[in-house]
């Protein structure tokens, strides 16, 4: 069972800004902070973004939610917060409800989040 993910970067305020914007809309919000680290999630921190010199993770992360305005809103709030548009929501064939956007983050990792109710 996965306990929780870090990210490394080397612009810790602009991507710990965004992630605080995108995720808002899935229920996200920073629990915890130090000097060089913050971490998100709901009930406790599962997402880690730590200072780090030696650059970047560039992995894909996926967030799920239940609600399809989730999938909308949170891509809204990632391009408006310095994120670029991989992938509009919508449909995609890896299920008949696999409602889905993605969005490369400041440090160009993608970020995914997906809805897989029937509407």
């Amino acid at each position: 069972m996965l306990d929780h993910i870090g990210l490394r970067t080397t612009q810790f305020d602009t991507l710990t800004q965004f992630y605080k914007a995108a995720l808002e809309p899935v229920g996200y919000a920073l629990k915890m902070e130090y000097p060089g680290v913050a971490g998100f999630g709901r009930e406790f921190p599962d997402l880690w973004i730590s200072a780090d010199e030696k650059g970047g993770s560039n992995i894909h992360l996926a967030f799920r939610t239940e609600d399809r305005a989730a999938v909308d809103a949170l891509h809204a709030a990632a391009v408006a917060n310095g994120g670029k548009d991989n992938g509009a929501p919508g449909l995609r064939d890896y299920t008949p409800t696999y409602y889905a956007a993605f969005i490369i983050d400041p440090d160009g990792n993608n970020l995914e989040v997906v809805c897989l109710a029937e509407s």
